[in-house]
């Protein structure tokens, strides 16, 4: 039987947010940060690295940790040099915590790790002979003296190595200064030139592309970078892809060389799917966001391309989740902005006939779309807020029964709230949909739009309240072709779990 891939393309325990995706020989390995399900803060556990073969994208691998925060000095481990000079953190002891890295292979031949320790204002670099081995820690990014030149944040970074040179990419940009960076000289995205020895910088910092500062009457004005430099180079185009002072979106700036500048042309995704087609209002709750893109080959001119982005869970911003889904690269380099999918990198919809989990959903909203924002989220070492009432959010409980003991479900549907799920391939001999829920009320099930034709309808009345699941079955009109699932509370407080068709 043919396997699936959803978004999120990794199963539902694992969290791997700013995925950046890279191709090495025949397989596509992912290189991100690693959030706690659950958690509390960006980035809490180590690197881990999951690889697939290019001929078969549902046929993910985990390779286990590659990278452990504390193998780098400035969390303790054993240096033979002077620390660079790094900042303090913001609240709490212990480790430092890893954030989102980069990977390229090196000029000689080896596989290079670049990332940077949560607020501490420096690059470092390691090392490994395999892409997904045990990395080892080499080195920070600095000029040959040991100094770090001062103008961009050095965060984020991004590395592309090819023959004319390796250039590093780094920044941040935020709109409030935090402490400490009162006086901060942050122009936007940066980049600098590498010797083959990928750590020692030799040349001065440009700018790529324009933060906030630099913004006003460019073509990143209405959309300035704020943080998630990535670059790739794809046919006769330099792409560099960064996270817009918006947040939820991935934009883009174009240029023929890799020293830039690059000139904004757009967004390529949006995790709330806003400007896709002229939509103002966010299809599911936003939250920051990070990715980049990937050529796979096919050996022949339909080679596929995708853009790597991340989704949130628990409506919060620490428990993030990574997503794909496929670009369309038009004639003159640009890429027209996509819309997020459950189908992701399956390309094309899902056999209608099957069995779905309800944490596929690519739409979710409450009952009043307008009210529907951006993810809860606190600063570090201060509590979370409370989530809004109304919001319904993707989570799990405990299942002993379920993969990996672990059932996760949509919480806290009631009047109004909808689950949306796109695309699934119907041959029009479907007869009836089983739904998993736990509540009481009524869920519509609609085609196409969240106000779409009504296909199925089913009532849930448990004595037992949100105690216990119930299954419960609906005659489904005849549907054929390729069409989009809405599933909607007309009335009541359920939980959501899955759905299958036959």
């Amino acid at each position: 039987m043919k396997k699936f891939v959803f978004n999120p393309y990794l199963p539902f325990w694992e969290t791997i947010p700013d995925g950046e995706p890279h191709v090495f020989e025949d397989r596509i390995y992912i290189y991100g940060s690693h959030d706690k399900l659950n958690g509390t803060s960006f980035c809490e556990d180590d690197y881990v690295c999951w690889s697939a073969p290019i001929d078969n994208l549902s046929d993910w691998r985990c390779e286990g940790v590659i990278y452990r925060k504390e193998q780098d000095p400035i969390n303790g481990a054993p240096y033979g040099k002077e620390l660079p000079n790094y900042e303090p953190a913001f609240a709490g002891e212990g480790p430092r915590l890893l954030y989102a890295p980069d990977v390229t292979q090196g000029p000689d031949g080896r596989f290079y790790l670049y990332y940077s320790l949560d607020t501490v204002n420096v690059v470092s670099v390691a090392v490994c002979d395999t892409p997904a081995g045990t990395y080892e820690f080499l080195d920070y990014v600095t000029r040959e003296d040991g100094s770090i030149p001062e103008v961009g944040r050095w965060f984020d970074p991004a590395i592309l190595c090819e023959e004319s040179g390796n250039y590093l990419y780094y920044g941040f940009c935020p709109p409030v200064r935090f402490p400490g960076m009162e006086n901060a000289d942050y122009p936007g995205a940066m980049m600098v030139k590498l010797k083959d020895d990928m750590h020692t910088i030799i040349s001065e910092p440009v700018c790529v592309a324009h933060g906030i500062d630099t913004a006003e009457g460019t073509g990143y004005q209405e959309h300035p970078f704020f943080e998630a430099s990535s670059i790739r180079k794809i046919g006769e185009w330099y792409y560099f892809v960064y996270s817009s002072l918006q947040g939820h979106e991935l934009c883009y700036g174009m240029a023929k060389g890799p020293e830039g500048p690059f000139e904004f042309r757009g967004v390529i995704v949006s995790n709330g799917d806003i400007g896709y087609q002229g939509n103002s209002l966010p299809v599911n709750y936003t939250g920051n966001n990070h990715g980049g893109l990937v050529v796979i080959p096919k050996g022949n001119s339909d080679d596929s391309v995708y853009i790597f982005w991340h989704r949130h869970t628990h409506g919060t911003a620490f428990s993030r989740q990574g997503c794909a889904d496929r670009v369309q690269i038009l004639e003159d380099g640009t890429i027209p902005q996509i819309e997020i999918t459950s189908c992701g990198l399956n390309e094309g919809g899902l056999p209608a006939r099957g069995t779905y989990q309800s944490y596929i959903a690519c739409h979710l909203t409450e009952g009043d779309r307008t009210k529907v924002g951006q993810v809860v989220m606190s600063m570090p070492g201060q509590p979370l807020p409370a989530l809004p009432e109304e919001m319904p959010y993707i989570t799990e409980e405990t299942d002993e029964n379920a993969e990996h003991s672990m059932r996760p479900f949509i919480h806290n549907m009631r009047d109004g709230a909808v689950a949306g799920f796109k695309y699934f391939q119907f041959d029009g001999d479907e007869k009836e949909i089983r739904l998993v829920l736990r509540g009481s009320g009524e869920m519509e099930v609609l085609l196409d739009s969240p106000e779409g034709k009504r296909i199925a309808s089913v009532t849930v009345e448990v004595p037992d309240g949100k105690e216990n699941w119930t299954e419960t079955r609906s005659e489904l009109d005849q549907v054929e072709g390729k069409h989009a699932l809405y599933f909607k509370v007309k009335e009541g407080d359920l939980d959501f779990a899955e759905f299958s068709i036959q």
